[in-house]
């Protein structure tokens, strides 16, 4: 095949199938201004604008494409007559694009329909390298997907030094960069630079690249600050065109074709089989694809591109993509059940029971978010001198890392005080516990600060599985008391389960949702129900898990015969992750709520006490137990080991009816809930949409209750038949 310009590649296929999807299209225009460079030569600016504010960023749908084609093509016509010396590309305040329009792909009806989308984009995009004058893309803004490959299809790029973000997120979605970003990348900027931003970037919870990054790694030839942005841009495109050579210093050669690339392959194959397992299948088509990319042409890698897309939009993993990505963006933000929040109390200082190390975490945070004077307290000054020290010096390693200014963490600092005398609570509008898992001790605790604090302040639990209704049980006002639970690590996991009992205040579950709000955190609403949704479900999981070990399957099957689910780790590395004492505390907390359905074994507890439990490979796998475990474990182990489908199909069922069950009890208000709990809180994946989309997919909704939780079932086009 011949390096077929994009134009020739595509020029026989009609697109016209394509404006099916395009009713709700809002449509990013292009026009073009031309500016006269210093020189006298002539660029023609594109600027795409959808007319909306920033809020609602550019998007490249099928209107969009066809106009920028046009746009193109006239430019095109221009730049033969010698009109034009240069054309750029840029976009409104803040934003280039933020990729292709997905409201549109969940359109899409076929695989074929699937592959016009992928060549469309190749077609428009593919043209800014083939326009017979130089193009330059001035990356003013956000870049993403699709308007990222706008900048790799350039023949040059500039980036504004404060545009938000800069990536290719595409293989967290479940599918891959299908206009030019997978042959392009690589071939600019080396293959172990593309790798970390095409697959590594976005399986760490979709990492962004800043502009300064985006630098460093040669996918930009020159950064400039916001405040002349586009002037410097115009400038330095001018010193190109005048004979200014770009260097491009990680643009690969033919010894890291040959040698380098292929180690890089081998070695990202081994870290994701380790890491994510092999169900998720977007992952390794982009390894497949930049594998590819180190030899033939570019008509060749759009092709390949074209199928690759084609294949991921119809597959299940996108439909699930998809649906967790609407949770995520919309229902995450506009929390189901919340009151109205001018019934929020106004929180000017903030209380927190304990010193720990939990407790410090939570102060950080809302020190850092809410910026409002927060005191914690312990059992005695030495406990709290350490909390509070705590605290600075984790404010001090942000100013370190220049995510503080001097000014701002000398202010917080000022703001954390500490103290043994509960007295000093009595302004605190929010007071939050962070003690010993125990109702007694959570009781004597609140019922202490009850008597100091003003009738209106809000009382917050952080238990993660104790009934919140029993704690306030002794309360003067139980109206006030909310559970308020955290996921670890605080700073880092964005859920917070919002806990409501039968007596909570309109006016305590509003405050309780502005202040997650403003922690910068993802609320959903739940039930007083044991172990509310996350606690519920991982109890489900690690206690199928501890089944089949104490049938006597070894360690290592166990957590094989869980990988289909697709969590981020193995049941037993997450129990050690957790805490095997919190994991024992939880299993007996849903054994004693619900001992038909949990599993728990009094030996758990024996382990618990082992300094360490189990050995792991340096990807943090569990490979087997210790020594000591294996002693602790003696006569308490039978001799008929499960297997891995037995272990799978009671681990998929048992979810399946637990969450039939918490939907039936009312815990959330409905299923999509339970999947935002289970994808916030824990790491559950998209490509799984959470549980439910799952566990309709292999059946186990059907075999519990004979029906599904989603009509019709969230499935790829290919899977509808």
């Amino acid at each position: 095949m011949t390096d077929n310009t994009s134009s020739e590649q595509y020029a026989a296929i009609d697109f016209s199938p394509l404006s099916a999807l395009t009713d709700d299209e809002v449509v990013t225009h292009s026009p073009v201004s031309d500016v006269r460079l210093p020189s006298g030569k002539v660029l023609a600016l594109i600027t795409l604008d959808n007319g909306r504010d920033h809020t609602r960023p550019n998007t490249l749908g099928p209107a969009t494409l066809t106009e920028l084609g046009a746009t193109l093509d006239s430019l095109k016509k221009r730049a033969d007559a010698g009109e034009i010396d240069a054309v750029g590309i840029t976009g409104k305040q803040y934003i280039l694009a933020a990729g292709a329009d997905l409201s549109d792909i969940t359109k899409v009806d076929s695989r074929d329909t699937a592959r016009l989308v992928a060549q469309l984009g190749h077609r428009v995009l593919g043209q800014l390298s083939e326009l017979g004058v130089p193009s330059f893309a001035f990356v003013n803004g956000l870049a993403l997907g699709g308007g990222l490959e706008i900048a790799l299809n350039s023949t040059y790029r500039t980036v504004d030094a404060s545009a938000a973000a800069i990536a290719l997120p595409e293989v967290f979605l479940g599918i891959i960069p299908g206009w030019g970003g997978a042959y392009l990348l690589p071939n600019l900027i080396g293959i172990e630079n593309a790798l970390e931003v095409v697959i590594s970037n976005p399986l760490k919870q979709n990492r962004m690249l800043k502009p300064q990054q985006a630098f460093d790694y040669g996918i930009v030839d020159a950064i400039f600050p916001a405040a002349n942005f586009l002037e410097d841009s115009l400038r330095w495109a001018d010193g190109v065109l005048g004979g200014r050579k770009v260097e491009r210093k990680n643009e690969p050669g033919k010894i890291e074709r040959l040698t380098k690339w292929p180690i890089a392959m081998k070695m990202a194959r081994g870290m994701l089989e380790s890491k994510i397992g092999t169900v998720p299948r977007s992952p390794y088509v982009a390894l497949d694809l930049l594998d590819k990319a180190k030899s033939g042409t570019k008509a060749e890698g759009f092709a390949r591109e074209d199928e690759a897309l084609a294949d991921l939009v119809v597959g299940d993993q996108f439909a699930a993509s998809m649906y967790a990505f609407d949770l995520v963006q919309k229902r995450a933000k506009r929390p189901v059940g919340a009151p109205d929040k001018a019934l929020a109390k106004k929180v000017t200082k903030v209380g927190i029971i304990g010193a720990g190390l939990m407790a410090s975490q939570f102060a950080l945070l809302f020190v850092r978010k809410l910026q409002v004077p927060v005191l914690i307290t312990d059992l005695d000054q030495a406990r709290v001198d350490k909390g509070v020290a705590h605290i600075h010096d984790e404010i001090g390693k942000l100013e370190a890392k220049g995510r503080l200014d001097a000014d701002t963490a000398n202010r917080l600092r000022a703001l954390v005080t500490g103290t043994t005398d509960k007295s000093l609570y009595a302004d605190c509008d929010f007071v939050i516990e962070a003690v010993f898992e125990e109702v007694g001790v959570k009781q004597a605790v609140f019922a202490e600060i009850e008597a100091v604090v003003a009738e209106d302040a809000i009382l917050a639990t952080n238990t993660s599985s104790l009934s919140v209704e029993e704690i306030g049980a002794e309360l003067a006002h139980p109206d006030r008391l909310v559970g308020f639970h955290f996921f670890n690590p605080v700073a880092v996991m964005p859920l917070i389960e919002i806990v409501t009992t039968p007596k909570t205040s309109d006016a305590a579950l509003s405050t309780a949702f502005v202040v997650a709000k403003g922690l910068g955190k993802n609320a959903v609403l739940t039930a007083d129900a044991p172990g509310f949704v996350v606690n519920r479900l991982l109890a489900k999981v690690m206690g199928e898990a501890a089944r089949a070990v104490y049938e006597g399957t070894p360690v290592v099957d166990v957590e094989k015969a869980f990988a289909p689910l697709g969590l981020p780790m193995g049941p037993f590395q997450l129990i050690d992750l957790v805490g095997w004492k919190v994991a024992a505390h939880v299993q007996d907390t849903m054994v004693r709520a619900f001992p038909d359905r949990f599993y728990a074994n009094e030996n758990f507890h024996a382990l618990a006490e082992l300094s360490e439990v189990v050995e792991k490979d340096k990807s943090g796998r569990v490979t087997g137990f210790t020594k000591a475990a294996e002693k602790v474990l003696k006569g308490h182990v039978g001799d008929s080991p499960a297997s891995a489908e037995t272990i799978l199909t009671r681990v998929q069922d048992g979810l399946a009816q637990e969450i039939r069950i918490m939907l039936d009890e009312n815990v959330v208000p409905a299923v999509e809930d339970i999947d935002l709990c289970l994808i916030l809180g824990a790491g559950w994946p998209f490509i799984d949409g959470g549980a439910s989309p799952y566990l309709d997919r292999e059946g186990a909704s059907q075999r519990v209750f004979g029906d599904t939780f989603h009509h019709p079932p969230i499935r790829g086009v290919a899977s509808r038949g």
